[in-house]
């Protein structure tokens, strides 16, 4: 049996770049997690404690809801990988504490819905590059909503990004990269 290879990228665009907002600002997007030199910190990595990164971001007047989906274009497959999708965060976030669980539904933050990442489990997922394919971009994405979305937990990314595409009043990306380790 042959196996289809698969592209060294991605040549898909990520989701941010299909969405156009409603409002000409942009979201700010920090971590601090993220170091110096832009590297994800370890314990973020599934090579690691697999644990998501704290998120902060600016207000949008108006935002009665945020989505965050995270995507690796790096990845050696047709399509951007999806680390992390969640949505129906309340307007009045500002971010997403550290270690969120990686169920459906959420108790924090109340009413937060997540969906599959590229591995099939529910919530984040993150940086696994493989080894000796180098450097891994991962763009964490923050849509601000004009209304909370109607999806449950197993909506594809297609589908979400047409949601998207009706609600969004304001975007913005964090940019983060990871490697694999090299092994000693």
């Amino acid at each position: 049996m042959t196996e289809t290879p698969h592209p060294d990228h991605s040549g898909q665009a990520i989701t941010i770049q299909k969405v156009d907002p409603i409002l000409s600002t942009g979201v700010v997007v920090s971590t601090t997690a993220q170091l110096p030199d832009g590297r994800l910190e370890d314990r973020h990595a599934a090579y690691h404690d697999n644990i998501s990164p704290p998120l902060r971001w600016t207000a949008v007047p108006d935002a009665k809801a945020w989505a965050v989906v995270v995507e690796d274009p790096d990845a050696p497959q047709e399509a951007p990988f999806v680390h992390w999708m969640i949505w129906n965060i309340p307007g009045p976030a500002r971010g997403l504490p550290e270690g969120v669980a990686n169920t459906p539904g959420l108790a924090t933050p109340h009413g937060a819905v997540q969906g599959r990442n590229g591995q099939h489990g529910f919530g984040y997922f993150g940086p696994l590059p493989p080894a000796g394919h180098g450097l891994h971009h991962y763009y964490f994405q923050v849509f601000a909503l004009d209304e909370a979305i109607d999806m449950g937990p197993e909506t594809p990314l297609h589908d979400l990004l047409n949601a998207l595409k009706a609600r969004t009043l304001a975007s913005g990306e964090l940019v983060a990269t990871y490697e694999a380790p090299t092994r000693q």
